[in-house]
């Protein structure tokens, strides 16, 4: 494992001449934030040794480097998913790169439907903790360069980064809701039922990544900032049929005050 994230790295470092400070991911429907990205150049995952591919419909699979709010940065134009067929060490394989590259901050976004009833369609939500109903990351042989063993979740969102966000929508008059991602493997959507549950064990929104992402980078310590656009509700009364068409158009709605926030707080890191 470790010979091949090097090869990657050594790859990137060579090719690129880049060393960013952030990552960023982005979700289903997010990916035009590349576009407010000062780009210094653009790789196709398939041209990445060692990289999956993205099949994921709103997933552009490319790796941008360039500069937003006067940060270097490396953004993820679409992620990697469980119900693709990719093994958990595939999806957090770009998570263990960017570790190995240095990066210094995780900043995340996904399309997620959402279960708490004070909730609308295009809200963003902040999360500040998940429940994690897929593999856990983390299963199997153990490599010290990733960190502890045993890492602990307590904080698994960076409470300073969320503080400044929170101002930052505040100062903006941008509404974001805060709470709890439910990691789900998809790719069916939820019945009204699985929506209840997720809502009765404490989640406020379901998905169907980052939770991965993150217990890979906090494991290696890298603080993470996470943001779910709301583009469905599943509230009792609420619960119509949704396309991934809906999701993307919804994601995209609301991406420009996602982007603000996210670009802001990159520039005052």
């Amino acid at each position: 494992m470790l010979e091949i994230i090097n090869e990657t790295v050594s790859f990137l470092r060579e090719k690129t001449k880049f060393q960013p400070e952030v990552a960023i991911i982005l979700g289903t429907g997010l990916g035009d934030m590349v576009n407010d990205i000062e780009i210094y150049m653009s790789l196709d995952y398939a041209d990445i040794p060692n990289f999956p591919v993205s099949t994921a419909p709103g997933h552009h699979g490319k790796l941008i480097f360039g500069t937003l709010g006067g940060k270097k940065v490396m953004a993820m134009q679409g992620r990697f998913h469980f119900y693709e067929g990719y093994t958990m060490q595939q999806i957090i394989f770009p998570i263990r790169v960017m570790k190995f590259m240095d990066i210094r901050y995780l900043f995340i976004s996904n399309a997620s439907g959402g279960m708490n009833p004070d909730f609308e369609i295009g809200d963003l939500m902040i999360q500040t903790d998940h429940i994690n109903l897929l593999p856990n990351p983390l299963i199997g042989k153990h490599y010290p360069e990733f960190g502890d063993r045993f890492p602990d979740m307590s904080e698994s969102y960076d409470k300073e980064l969320i503080r400044k966000a929170l101002k930052i929508a505040e100062e903006n008059h941008i509404k974001v809701q805060q709470g709890c991602y439910v990691g789900v493997t998809g790719p069916t959507l939820e019945t009204p039922k699985e929506y209840q549950y997720f809502r009765i064990i404490g989640g406020d929104a379901v998905g169907m990544s980052t939770v991965p992402e993150v217990i890979a980078a906090h494991q290696m310590g890298i603080p993470c900032f996470a943001v779910s656009i709301i583009t469905d509700l599943g509230v009792p009364g609420r619960i119509v049929e949704v396309s991934v068409e809906d999701v993307q158009k919804a994601a995209a709605a609301s991406a420009p005050k996602m982007t603000l926030i996210m670009e802001k707080l990159i520039s005052g890191l």
